[in-house]
């Protein structure tokens, strides 16, 4: 114990080379739990996947410094990355779950027509609208009539609906 105390440090009281070795550890612990957490942590970023990230990073970060107990928070963060990919899995295998935990998808734009009233409640400015027909390959204003539906998805990416491009002969 006493070998990795000099190693480690104790709470609040760490030399530089306790805190750099506490970093190396960490480092290498927070990669080993964001494996174990799954792909999903960086590719969805759902609201769950962001707090959990936020949770997980702040708590690690004061381990670092000294300001929280070693050992109880790798293992609180280990109890929250358990909790995270229990409701990930939860969530991916109940549509019902889904819509509460993740939200729904709300539509933007209708056939051409902005929902003004839907856009505003959900804070997209038209800036943002815009910003997604052009990153479709649609120009402003002409292309809004090329999308059949914009769509607000629950992780905050907008996307957008193309009408099918007519085939010769038809």
């Amino acid at each position: 114990m006493d070998t990795l105390v000099s190693i480690f440090g104790e709470q609040d009281n760490l030399s530089l080379g306790q805190e750099c070795a506490r970093a190396i550890v960490i480092f290498f612990y927070a990669w080993g739990m964001l494996r174990l957490s799954g792909r999903r942590t960086f590719a969805h970023w759902s609201a769950l996947d962001i707090v959990v990230s936020f949770i997980i990073g702040s708590a690690l970060g004061r381990v670092v410094t000294g300001s929280a107990p070693f050992l109880g928070t790798l293992a609180a963060v280990a109890v929250i990355v358990g909790l995270h990919v229990l409701i990930a899995r939860a969530v991916a295998g109940s549509p019902w779950l889904a819509r509460i935990v993740e939200g729904r998808p709300v539509v933007l734009v209708d056939r051409g027509q902005i929902d003004q009233g839907i856009r505003r409640d959900y804070m997209i400015t038209m800036t943002d609208l815009k910003e997604a027909m052009r990153q479709e390959g649609l120009d402003w204003p002409d292309g809004l009539e090329n999308a059949v539906r914009v769509v607000l998805e629950p992780n905050g990416k907008i996307s957008v609906i193309k009408k099918e491009p007519c085939k010769p002969g038809e």
